[in-house]
């Protein structure tokens, strides 16, 4: 029945690419040809994504400085790529030395480059940094940043420049200065490149008998409390993981609330139904999901206060980031999730929870399906033989995302980084 089910899976995926595909041609409605996308060029001093560069939702962390004689030395690699110039003022290669990621980041800019201006070329001023040259902790002593500009140095161009590194994978870009753009990236194996749309395995669900369960040990077929569109709490069946480690530690976010007090703890590219402020309602009477790590002090968030009682807006009153070793990611029937009493989404990485749902409807549909054909046990030991990693079906959507969306409608931490 686990195959059968992956073959209904599989046959809607193929029918929705199909489908859009068949619509490609000229005309007007669902099948209407896209415009090439417009470049909103950065202003000066803006920098994507808004928070600072070595935070979890940007480059992450400083992790040491490299020498020549270090053991992390290796993890450098040069680039000679025509088509970029690399000033080299120290003249010893230094500025052609980056991290694999940061190399593959700026071909695919120096791709961009020529084909937004013909004739022009991208130029880097400053790569790996073996002299001291910039702050502390700069992420120039590990090769993971470099300063860019174009080669005829046209200043005019550098807000479109900036656009294009964000476009072309850059986790963090800054026009820095009006005589170079500054971009950065994660380090090759740092938590922060891992994140995925999780919760960690100690958090805790309510089951509909009202006993509690740790997320680790839920099984298909589960009721848990989750919440409909109006956020009236319902109990949902759980259908499986879309992302399960065991193993691996990663960085979460932890969002406690003053009245009443709750915690909540998840990955930043998870969704988290959060309140309007302006509307002064009490009541979620309309969802509104966001990033883990787009929320503040001050915004609002849901909590449920016991069995029998409604949702409740609680402030949040202070935000941390904590390491814990095991991450899940549930998903419901509904496609909402009370995680410790906190109301949120079952998905991550697009800031769209409605359109995640849609996307996720052939994986209930399987689900159903596997219910009325199969013995309730039956159906269970094939949702418990799950193995760790990301579910082939949202790795299948994440791929799909990425052809279709802008690179600004997904969080940067959203999928485990393949470099």
């Amino acid at each position: 029945m686990l195959l059968l089910s992956r073959f209904v899976l599989l046959g809607f995926l193929c029918a929705a690419l199909v489908s859009s595909g068949m619509a490609c041609g000229p005309g007007r409605g669902y099948g209407r040809r896209k415009h090439p996308k417009k470049l909103t060029p950065l202003a000066y001093k803006q920098f994507i994504p808004n928070v600072a560069e070595k935070t979890l939702g940007a480059s992450g962390r400083y992790e040491g400085k490299i020498t020549r004689n270090s053991e992390r030395f290796k993890e450098l690699t040069p680039n000679y790529n025509p088509d970029i110039i690399f000033k080299d003022e120290e003249n010893t290669g230094a500025d052609r030395l980056m991290t694999q990621r940061c190399k593959d980041k700026l071909n695919s800019l120096a791709i961009s480059v020529m084909n937004q201006w013909p004739g022009v070329k991208l130029r880097v001023t400053e790569g790996w940094d073996e002299d001291g040259h910039h702050f502390e902790e700069s992420l120039h002593y590990e090769g993971r940043a470099v300063d860019i500009t174009t080669s005829d140095r046209d200043k005019s161009k550098y807000g479109t420049l900036s656009r294009l590194a964000v476009e072309a994978g850059f986790d963090w870009v800054y026009y820095e200065s009006k005589a170079h753009i500054h971009c950065s990236v994660k380090a090759e194996n740092s938590v922060a490149a891992k994140s995925g749309g999780c919760f960690p395995g100690s958090a805790s669900v309510a089951l509909e008998d009202g006993s509690r369960r740790p997320v680790r040990d839920l099984r298909p077929g589960d009721r848990v409390l989750a919440a409909d569109e109006q956020g009236h709490l319902l109990y949902s069946d759980f259908i499986m993981f879309v992302d399960k480690d065991t193993d691996t530690r990663r960085q979460f976010y932890v969002i406690e609330t003053a009245e009443p007090r709750s915690r909540v703890t998840l990955t930043a590219a998870h969704l988290l139904f959060v309140a309007d402020n302006s509307t002064g309602q009490e009541g979620p009477h309309a969802l509104s999901a966001a990033f883990a790590s787009s929320v503040r002090p001050g915004h609002r968030v849901f909590v449920s206060g016991g069995r029998d009682e409604p949702l409740r807006a609680a402030t949040v009153e202070r935000i941390y980031v904590e390491e814990h070793d095991s991450s899940f990611a549930p998903v419901t029937a509904q496609g909402t999730i009370v995680v410790d009493r906190v109301l949120a989404s079952c998905y991550a990485v697009v800031e769209d929870h409605r359109w995640a749902h849609w996307a996720f409807a052939p994986v209930r549909l399987g689900y159903g399906l596997s219910r009325l054909l199969l013995h309730r046990d039956e159906a269970t030991a094939n949702g418990t033989a799950a193995r760790d990693g990301v579910h082939w079906y949202s790795s299948a959507l994440y791929k799909i995302g990425t052809w279709v969306l802008s690179r600004s409608s997904m969080h940067p931490l959203g999928m485990p980084v393949v470099s």
